[in-house]
């Protein structure tokens, strides 16, 4: 059950709407929280970029981990930019949903960048995603999973 987003439309790096219950299912979910304004997010996003690639689009199976985007740009134009020029291709809340409000209180997002790792319930496994990427880069998904208490099929 993917809590965290239950409810909620996400959309694709098309512009089309998907359902959060079948695209997280039984992943261990990053939420991103990112802006375009913000140089460290800038800087963070393109590493990112690498680290989904090689976990989910080169590996076979694909791992278990799907990010969400959640934008703190100043408009609905500035976050598709950003999305669309600088960001892999996962998920994102649309930018005129005000739940990113509420995830943003729950998991106490002060300043950006900032990937908060989280189960499939919402419970959060790390907040310091962007820390433990840069120093551990893909050995650090390897504990997040085991942390996710989901069915693994990862190999890696």
């Amino acid at each position: 059950m993917v809590e965290v987003f239950s409810g909620r439309t996400l959309l694709n790096k098309d512009g089309e709407f998907v359902d959060p219950e079948e695209a997280l299912r039984n992943k261990v979910v990053g939420i991103y929280f990112s802006g375009a304004w913000c140089p460290p997010c800038r800087d963070f996003t393109p590493i990112l970029c690498d680290f989904y690639t090689e976990l989910v689009e080169e590996s076979e199976p694909p791992a278990q981990f799907e990010i969400v985007f959640i934008s703190s740009d100043k408009s609905p134009d500035d976050m598709v930019e950003y999305y669309h020029d600088m960001h892999g291709n996962w998920l994102a809340l649309p930018w005129n949903d005000d739940y990113k409000h509420e995830l943003k209180q729950r998991y106490k997002i002060t300043a950006v960048p900032k990937l908060v790792i989280v189960k499939e319930n919402g419970d959060v496994i790390t907040d310091k995603g962007r820390k433990q990427i840069r120093d551990r880069g893909l050995d650090c998904f390897r504990s997040w999973l085991d942390a996710a208490e989901i069915f693994q099929n990862f190999k890696g």
